[in-house]
């Protein structure tokens, strides 16, 4: 059966019957909860307390909830819920890639180069509030997705968006922490995780300097403004 996206649809715009999200509502709940206090950890960006959206898909790409805090930019929705979708659906049981490892290789040059338009967001689902049920897709490649892992396996994805994309990933990181979904098996950033990486001289306890060139063989990205160390 196909649900219409509202009266006098196109074909082209029906959709399939929505579908369960696979994640407990309870471990939906413990990720999303987390939200709240990390934005009051001292994540560098452009906000104090950071006005984030936060979204969780499960293994298959179906949004189980999205929520705000603050006065977050309404656009960041669709950007955490993609954000979700790319770190779900480019990690598994034998490596984890955050959104922020693929800046670098999504570049031109890079061997990743295109994977933008892979899997465009449905645009049906940029309203506030729909999508709950589907795949709305979409692909971003900086900081803000991580794979949510339980057992080993990938369950799902958590996106963050509303700030820097470097903050973004930072509380990311640290709800996944906060909730016990971070058990990886390793990853191509910071230490063999799917942390965050910047260009040699960028941060991450180096001296920034703004003239290094972005190297698309590198799984980083560049140092965004008021960026700090990323640790749980």
């Amino acid at each position: 059966m196909l649900v219409m996206a509202g009266s006098g649809a196109s074909a082209q715009n029906a959709l399939p019957s929505p579908e369960f999200c696979s994640v407990s509502q309870a471990v939906v709940g413990n990720v999303l909860g987390q939200l709240a206090s990390v934005v009051l950890s001292g994540n560098g960006g452009l906000f104090k307390p950071n006005r984030m959206w936060a979204a969780v898909v499960d293994r298959k790409g179906v949004l189980c909830q999205a929520i705000s805090t603050g006065d977050a930019w309404p656009g960041s929705r669709a950007i955490a819920i993609a954000k979700a979708n790319t770190a779900n659906a480019f990690s598994n049981d034998a490596l984890a890639i955050s959104t922020a490892n693929l800046y670098g290789p999504t570049q031109p040059g890079g061997s990743l180069y295109g994977l933008n338009n892979s899997n465009p967001f449905n645009s049906l689902f940029d309203g506030q509030g729909t999508g709950i049920g589907f795949v709305p897709g979409g692909i971003v490649t900086f900081g803000g997705g991580v794979a949510l892992y339980g057992g080993g396996k990938v369950i799902g994805g958590l996106g963050v968006s509303g700030d820097t994309s470097c903050a973004d990933h930072a509380i990311a990181y640290r709800m996944r922490h906060n909730a016990g979904l971070d058990g990886i098996p390793g990853g191509p950033g910071l230490n063999g995780t799917d942390n965050i990486v910047y260009y040699s001289g960028q941060g991450m306890g180096g001296v920034i300097n703004s003239s290094v060139e972005v190297d698309p063989s590198q799984f980083a990205q560049p140092h965004c403004l008021g960026a700090k160390d990323v640790t749980p």
